[in-house]
């Protein structure tokens, strides 16, 4: 379970996740706030009568707590573990290492798992943030930076102007046009354009030693991947695929 600013998400993986990047049986994705909590047991149906065992990765610690204590509630035989850094199989080389989003490290964990034998690698995380992180040639995570998401962004223009409408970018399907014709479309081009800018810039600031492989993840990962070039690599399960291998490891 990925328990994000903005969305839970959350992989059923069965049988062995050692070697290479696990691949979940299948997905579900909820809205944090306000989850469906009925489309969960319909998703477990096939597996409500086994024991199971959750690994939470959470950046949202109110939204985590309510997640355990309905698990407790709901299944009370299962295992839950909440995972931190000291958990994962990873060398974590920054200040401090607790303060890393858990979500930055499983997404480095499921990496190391796949880029090439010391080949440095480049994580984007396209989320309610976006990060931009550094996996070293031997698989030490060096940190990286973190920028405000595209919603997030959206939200600030609305929230800190008096005229400015809120634009949803929750869900883009293509990019947005880069000539706004109307005020909305504007403020598309401007936060959407600017994030691919900010993220490519750091992409090249980062390679200017040597030549990493990028990794793409994230909800708006998918429409970014394709215009940083045809040798990035998108994983929409990457964090999932990370959670599961850290525990396997």
């Amino acid at each position: 379970m990925d328990v994000g600013n903005a969305r839970v998400k959350i992989g059923l993986f069965a049988g062995d996740c050692a070697k290479g990047l696990p691949s979940p049986v299948r997905t579900l994705s909820l809205v944090g706030d306000a989850p469906a909590l009925d489309e969960i047991a319909h998703w477990l149906a096939d597996v409500a009568a086994k024991e199971l065992v959750w690994w939470i990765a959470s950046v949202n610690r109110p939204a985590a707590s309510r997640w355990i204590d309905w698990l407790h509630d709901h299944r009370p035989k299962d295992r839950v573990a909440l995972l931190v850094s000291s958990d994962l199989p990873l060398d974590v080389r920054v200040e401090r290492p607790d303060m890393v989003g858990v979500d930055r490290l499983v997404d480095a964990v499921a990496v190391n798992r796949v880029r090439a034998v010391g080949r440095p690698a480049v994580i984007v995380d396209v989320g309610s943030a976006i990060t931009v992180d550094w996996v070293s040639s031997d698989g030490v995570f060096c940190g990286g930076a973190i920028l405000p998401g595209l919603q997030m962004a959206a939200r600030a223009l609305h929230e800190f102007t008096d005229l400015l409408p809120l634009v949803d970018l929750s869900e883009l399907d293509n990019p947005p046009p880069a000539l706004g014709e109307a005020t909305e479309s504007a403020i598309a081009s401007g936060l959407f354009w600017g994030a691919v800018g900010a993220i490519r810039q750091l992409i090249e600031r980062l390679s200017e030693q040597t030549s990493p492989q990028v990794f793409l993840t994230g909800g708006a990962g998918v429409v970014v991947a394709g215009l940083l070039g045809p040798e990035v690599r998108y994983e929409p399960n990457l964090t999932l695929a990370g959670i599961a291998a850290a525990v396997q490891s």
